[in-house]
């Protein structure tokens, strides 16, 4: 129970955050976009969901729920919380100096590597890789750190995938769509084939019959989580391409 609290807690001060900076930066600058809102809140609500209660309990013994919590937990949450903005946010809440310095680690040779596609691929795909083909997985269930570990390394590394894949907060080192996307697929490849991989080979400890249905639920949930990110990818790509004639002609259309 004290880990599910310590992660819980996490995501609480995170949403709790978020919402304060709302208020703070309603106050100097127009209304902070509501779709923005909700999607923190429901990103948070999913990640909870994964650390605490029922799900989480269950996830210790029932390999599908597990798997159902990796998918809030790794890839809802981050994409939810990613079209959240928060950096945005942080940018235009925050006093002048505080904000600069921020985007001067943004900037830095470590906030390049960090937000780097390739990079947040190889710790987000290659740590799941690692998590289920070695002992990780059923130690994770016997040791109070590397549980809490691992929950938050698949959450941020989600969350760092996501945002380098789509850029919703500001970014200094922007990269093609063609890059983005060629990366994007090679990512979701290593996922559909670790999930059938555990179909076939299962982590130590999980039954058999478990582990397919796990891998299953990996599969096809985490296709649907990847169909949206395609479609956000697509549709930033096409604002950004399509003629400026056509453009003002869609929103004069929009406008009646």
């Amino acid at each position: 129970m004290i880990p599910q609290l310590i992660l819980a807690s996490f995501f609480l001060m995170g949403l709790i955050g978020y919402l304060v900076a709302v208020v703070i930066s309603n106050q100097s600058y127009k209304q902070w976009p509501l779709h923005r809102i909700i999607c923190a809140v429901s990103g948070s609500f999913c990640a909870t969901v994964a650390v605490f209660g029922p799900l989480a309990d269950l996830g210790h013994l029932w390999f599908p729920a597990h798997m159902m919590g990796h998918l809030l937990l790794g890839m809802l949450a981050p994409l939810l919380l990613v079209l959240a903005a928060p950096m945005s946010l942080l940018l235009r809440t925050l006093p002048v100096q505080p904000a600069r310095f921020i985007t001067r680690l943004l900037k830095s040779w470590v906030g390049q590597i960090s937000l780097h596609p390739i990079f947040t691929t190889l710790i987000n795909v290659g740590g799941l890789w690692l998590l289920y083909t070695t002992e990780l997985y059923p130690l994770m269930h016997e040791y109070v750190f590397l549980h809490l570990f691992i929950h938050l390394h698949v959450f941020i590394a989600g969350y760092l995938f996501t945002a380098s894949i789509l850029y919703i907060d500001p970014i200094s080192h922007r990269l093609s769509y063609l890059y983005r996307s060629i990366v994007l697929i090679l990512a979701l490849a290593a996922h559909n084939i670790l999930s059938k991989y555990l179909y076939a080979q299962p982590p130590n400890g999980v039954p058999g019959d478990q582990a397919q249905l796990g891998s299953q639920i990996m599969y096809y949930g985490g296709d649907a989580v990847d169909l949206a990110i395609i479609f956000i990818l697509c549709l930033q790509w096409y604002k950004t391409t399509r003629p400026r004639s056509q453009w003002k002609k869609e929103s004069t259309l929009l406008s009646y």
